[in-house]
């Protein structure tokens, strides 16, 4: 049985005295150094030698369990202690509450919990963090009552054990009552309780309580995480400004930054894809000997990827000497991102041939990049290793599958898979419901949202969407008005841009131009590009000179060197023959430095993309591909022909 070097003191001292306290202090220092496989070993070193375990043993051991969950030990250790004398031992007991908790196996946990002859406060807190934690939330209303029954006055940690679980979107009045029990019962002052409120205030979205909060803590008690914490919310709010002024305050008051500030500064100049302080963010890194670290590489890679520097998110992970499941998943999702279909096939194979295992994620993303370039081939091979490696009852692979097979215009399978899940949720079917959308099948997603309905399905904002878009495309002006009226009516969703975006396509597909604008003019919130885009695109459909120019000056004001509005009021002028105004608008792009980006193409033949460009002739079979096209065009026009002459 071999060691690590830092234990060898303790083990030489167990090998010495051969004592149950001797194993005990071995056992004790392996798991402070979180060697706990060392700590099992030692343990079961202790039992091959004769000597029993006694009150002291069992509470390291069964912490060591809890750090490897795994079900068959835990019942293994629980069997050791049952048989022992020392089941009932408050300490003991305990632990193995925390070892099922650990193990999300709640239904042991509360069974010991409920044998225990006498339970401390700090019995209680390890049961309430589990069902927290599961989001069990009535239970821990229930159990908090027991405590009072019993007369266990709660503690800082009963109060930071309840917060632990709480879905603060939805349970912030329960947060709120957590913050007057902590008040209550005089524990406000405690800092670690100041940050687990701080935290989960501000993932509220409640950022002013979460400040207000980290003000109350004096100046001389502020940690790093108090500081870590507030920053952490306002990254997840997305508040840079607010950030860089916090930052500013750590600096005034001493406090640097550690591995979990810059985690946070990372992800939070990923979402806004700030390349540039990203870059900062690194090079900080790299001097505060952070550089090394695997989550902070992962998320480097993601945030450069999310910036579209995939070369830097490739040499960030070339350099790796050591990558998890996440390192892979993340630079595959990179590739995935930009459409590199080639490389993310290349890096699947390439993380099995490591030994990485893929995991969910991982299938998601490769899903992801099948659907962005319509690669059906390669879905249909990610299912089957879905199959296969038993992925076919996680609903977000499921919901992966629908949307790639959606995409991929293969409805069939989509159904198929959507028909196979046990537990569907809103993604589910509101991914079918877009599907149907995508592939012309409007009446069917009418009907699998009234089915959705007839099953007390709540629908979202993403669910109303497509929704509209299938009634949009499929020419359903009254419905599509009725189920704008029943999301803002009975379902208190407020319309967002994108809301809009789709109803003013559905009256201008219609042909109600005017109806259109005065929807636009109606509007809660201030028409984006998108809005009047959709103005601007019917007009060019019906060739709506006046509306069209309207649309185009509110697009200019928002988009001033945006090739579209050029394009399409260029495009409505020519189809009413004002060639005057065609050259105008000509004239405004090169005035303002406005070019159109050629429109490109792509097909899948044997597993490959192939890009084609407007006027690109540069591919290899370049000459056979458009000799075949030219006999296509040829064709149609002698078909063309012979219908007109069949026509007289």
């Amino acid at each position: 049985m071999a060691f690590p070097a830092t234990s060898t003191r303790a083990l030489t001292s167990v090998l010495n005295q051969q004592t149950t306290a001797s194993f005990n202090s071995a056992i004790r220092s392996s798991v402070d150094q979180a060697l706990y496989k060392q700590a099992l070993l030692l343990y079961l070193q202790l039992k091959r030698s004769g000597l029993r375990p006694d009150n002291l043993t069992f509470p390291f051991v069964l912490k060591a369990s809890s750090k490897l969950p795994d079900p068959k030990l835990s019942q293994m250790i629980h069997t050791h202690v049952a048989k022992s004398r020392f089941y009932y031992d408050p300490f003991v007991a305990t632990a193995m509450i925390n070892l099922y908790v650990k193990c999300r196996e709640l239904t042991n946990a509360e069974k010991i919990f409920d044998e225990m002859p006498e339970r401390d406060v700090t019995a209680w807190n390890s049961l309430i963090l589990g069902f927290s934690e599961m989001g069990f939330l009535n239970k821990v209303l229930v159990l908090l009552r027991w405590m009072r029954l019993e007369k266990i006055r709660p503690d800082s940690l009963t109060v930071i054990s309840l917060v632990q679980g709480l879905d603060c979107d939805k349970e912030v009045g329960f947060l709120r009552s957590c913050h007057c029990l902590g008040m209550r019962i005089g524990v406000s002052g405690d800092v670690s309780v100041c940050n687990t409120w701080i935290s989960a205030y501000a993932k509220c979205g409640d950022l002013g309580s979460a400040k207000l909060m980290f003000g109350e803590i004096p100046d001389g008690l502020r940690s790093i995480v108090s500081w870590n914490s507030v920053i952490s919310g306002c990254t997840y709010l997305g508040k840079i400004d607010e950030v860089g002024d916090l930052l500013r305050g750590m600096s005034r008051d001493g406090v640097r930054p550690d591995l979990s500030t810059v985690l946070s500064l990372l992800s939070l100049f990923g979402q806004s894809e700030s390349i540039i302080e990203g870059k900062m963010i690194h090079s900080f890194a790299i001097k505060s000997a952070f550089g090394s670290d695997i989550s902070f590489v992962n998320t480097l890679i993601s945030l450069y990827s999310k910036c579209g520097d995939i070369e830097a998110a490739r040499y960030c992970f070339d350099i790796m000497p050591k990558r998890t499941c996440v390192t892979w998943t993340v630079l595959l999702s990179g590739y995935a991102k930009i459409g590199d279909i080639d490389e993310v096939v290349a890096l699947f194979h390439a993380m099995e041939a490591s030994g990485e295992k893929p995991d969910a994620v991982t299938v998601v993303a490769i899903l992801s990049a099948c659907s962005q370039t319509g690669n059906l081939e390669l879905g249909k091979s990610v299912n089957q290793y879905v199959i296969s490696n038993k992925l076919e009852e996680n609903v977000v692979v499921c919901n992966a599958l629908i949307d790639m097979y959606s995409k991929c215009g293969s409805m069939a399978d989509a159904r198929r898979i959507f028909c196979r899940m046990h537990n569907r949720t809103i993604v589910s079917w509101t991914a079918m419901i877009m599907g149907y959308a995508l592939n012309g099948h409007f009446r069917e997603a009418l009907d699998l949202f009234s089915e959705m309905l007839r099953l007390q399905i709540e629908p979202n904002h993403v669910t109303f969407l497509s929704v509209f878009q299938a009634c949009a495309h499929g020419g359903f002006l009254e419905k599509g008005c009725h189920y704008f009226h029943v999301m803002r009516k009975i379902y208190k969703i407020e319309p967002r841009l994108d809301h809009y975006s789709c109803m003013v396509d559905l009256f201008g597909r219609q042909g109600k131009l005017r109806d259109a604008l005065e929807f636009i003019q109606s509007m809660h919130i201030e028409p984006d590009a998108g809005v009047w885009g959709a103005l601007l695109g019917a007009c060019i459909t019906h060739h709506e000179t006046e509306i069209g120019e309207y649309a185009t000056s509110r697009l200019f004001e928002l988009e001033p060197h945006a090739a579209v509005s050029y394009v399409g009021i260029a495009n409505i002028y020519a189809a009413n023959e004002k060639w005057e105004g065609v050259a105008k608008v000509r004239a405004m792009m090169k005035r303002e430095g406005v070019n159109k980006l050629p429109g490109q193409s792509i097909i899948q033949v044997d597993g490959r993309g192939h890009v084609f460009t407007v006027e690109d002739r540069s591919h290899p079979e370049g000459l056979l591909i458009y000799d075949t096209l030219d006999g296509l065009a040829l064709h149609l026009k002698e078909k063309d022909r012979q219908r007109e002459l069949g026509s007289f």
